[in-house]
C-alpha cells in the first residue's frame, strides 16, 4: 500500500496539480488537508482516477479529505469531544477517518495556534488532548495511521533555525508534549527521507525564497501504530510537488507499506 498526506492549501486552486500528481505517484490512499472546500463541492475529477472520496469541509479555510483506491469504510467526520472554536457549538472540519484496505486512516488538520497565550493556542492544545481517546479506541480495533498537518515541529531539528521560533508557536514545550502523549498511545513517527538536502522539511513559507533556500519545517507528520510502522519500506518528501507555478506551501509525504 502507498499512503500519502498533503496540505494542498485549497483543492480548487490545486486541482490540476493534484490530478497530475495522483497519476504520476499513484498512491492508494491520500490524506488531504486545508481543502478550503465544502464537502459536497469536492472535485469529483479524482473519481475518474479510481478514488473514492470522503470529504469534510464547510468551504472556508479548513477542510480535510481522504481519497482511497482500496476501500473507504466506516467514514467518520470529526471525533467525540472536539472542543470546537470558539466553543463546542462551532466545530471546525479538521478530522476525517475511514478504514482503507484494512488500515484505519485519519487525516487531520491541527489548529495553528497563532501565538502562545492566544485563545486559539489554548484551543490547539485542547483539540490535541481531545483527539487522544478517539485514537485510543481505534488503535484497539485495527492497524492505524494518523497523518496530516499537525502544525507542530516535533524536535528542534525539524525547523531550519530554532532561534527564529523563540516565543512562537509550533515548537513550544506544551505543543510537543501534546504530540508525545499521542505517541504514548502506541504510535511511531515515520520520519521521511529528504530527496534533496539533509532535512525532510514539508513546509516552506511562500515569502523571501524560503523554499529555494530550504528554510522550512517538518510539520506534516505520519504517526503509525507499531505493527504498521514495521511494514514501512520507504518514506519520502516529494519536493518536486512544491515546485513550479502555483504550488501549495506544503509538499506531500509518501509512505510505502509492505503487504
Amino acid at each position: 500500500m502507498r499512503l500519502a498526506t498533503w496540505n494542498v492549501n485549497s483543492v480548487a486552486a490545486r486541482e490540476p496539480r493534484l490530478l497530475a500528481w495522483l497519476e504520476q505517484v499513484r498512491p492508494d490512499v491520500v490524506a488531504l488537508q486545508e481543502t478550503k472546500c465544502a464537502a459536497d463541492a469536492f472535485p469529483r475529477s479524482v473519481e475518474q482516477l479510481g478514488y473514492e472520496v470522503a470529504a469534510h469541509g464547510d468551504g472556508r479555510w479548513n477542510g480535510v479529505a481522504l481519497l482511497s483506491r482500496v476501500g473507504l469504510e466506516d467514514v467518520r467526520r470529526g471525533f467525540p469531544g472536539d472542543p470546537g472554536f470558539p466553543d463546542a457549538s462551532t466545530l471546525e472540519p479538521r478530522a476525517v477517518s475511514a478504514t482503507c484496505g484494512g488500515v484505519r486512516v485519519w487525516s487531520v488538520y491541527v489548529p495553528n495556534g497563532r501565538e502562545p497565550g492566544h485563545e486559539h493556542y489554548a484551543y490547539k492544545l485542547a483539540w490535541l488532548d481531545a483527539l487522544r481517546p478517539a485514537l485510543a479506541a481505534d488503535l484497539e480495533a485495527s492497524p492505524l495511521v494518523i497523518t496530516g498537518d499537525f502544525n507542530v515541529a516535533p524536535t528542534d531539528t525539524d525547523v531550519w533555525d530554532i532561534s527564529v521560533f523563540a516565543h512562537a508557536t509550533h515548537v513550544t514545550p506544551p505543543e510537543r508534549a501534546a504530540l508525545a502523549r499521542l505517541r504514548e498511545l502506541g504510535l511511531r513517527d515515520v520520519v521521511p527521507r529528504a530527496l534533496k538536502y539533509d532535512t525532510p522539511y514539508t513546509y516552506w513559507d511562500y515569502r523571501a525564497g524560503m523554499f529555494h533556500k530550504n528554510l522550512g519545517m517538518r510539520i506534516d507528520l505520519v504517526y503509525a501504530s507499531d505493527a504498521l510502522a514495521d511494514r514501512v519500506t520507504d518514506a519520502y518528501v516529494d519536493r518536486e510537488a512544491r515546485k513550479g507555478t502555483g504550488p501549495s506551501d506544503h509538499a506531500p509525504v509518501v509512505v510505502d507499506l509492505a503487504d
